[in-house]
């Protein structure tokens, strides 16, 4: 009768899943999924800094590029609040600087006026853009990935727990910053 751990029979032996982050299996997996979402986050960036790189001679950040793409979903125009939303994003100064970028590179125009009466919509260069970034991305990243057994399935469960997560990582983040510490300097 063996009396290994599930843990035990799926990790083989002589590999290290401690954490000081973790005491328990549990523990050790949100970990595990945190650095494995670390990981995948910069990975994500350098993609599409690169794929965009590939299409247009411009120094964008993942975060821009995706800003880009946001900004064109739909093919309607959105406000900075709409992509604060879309993005999950607070960091509005960010944001503008972001824009800025984007608007002086012909990617986006800005239209409107007032706080609330600005939106940005892609032009033609960006439509243009965007288009061959698809292209470039089918014939890499899709191309990479249909020959992966089970492929739609894994990134169904991979987004509805990404987005299971997202909810529970904003409502602990709310729950840290209701209870914060200050310190008594």
């Amino acid at each position: 009768m063996s009396t290994e751990t599930e843990d035990q029979k799926s990790h083989p032996r002589g590999l290290d899943r401690s954490w000081h982050l973790a005491q328990t299996p549990l523990q050790v997996d949100l970990t595990e999924l945190e650095f494995a979402l670390m990981r995948a986050f910069e990975a994500f960036g350098r993609w599409q800094t690169e794929c965009l790189a590939s299409v247009i001679g411009l120094a964008a950040s993942g975060p821009e590029n995706a800003m880009l793409h946001i900004i064109r979903m739909h093919d309607r125009p959105k406000s900075i609040k709409d992509l604060a939303r879309l993005s999950n994003r607070e960091d509005i100064p960010n944001m503008q600087y972001s824009l800025r970028k984007l608007v002086g590179a012909g990617l986006v125009e800005r239209k409107g006026s007032g706080r609330s009466g600005v939106t940005y919509s892609v032009t033609q260069k960006g439509r243009d853009i965007t288009d061959e970034y698809a292209a470039v991305r089918s014939a890499l990243l899709v191309k990479a990935v249909q020959g992966v057994p089970n492929m739609g399935r894994r990134l169904e469960e991979a987004s509805s727990t990404l987005d299971l997560m997202t909810g529970i990582y904003e409502h602990v983040a709310r729950s840290a910053a209701t209870h914060r510490r200050f310190s008594e300097d």
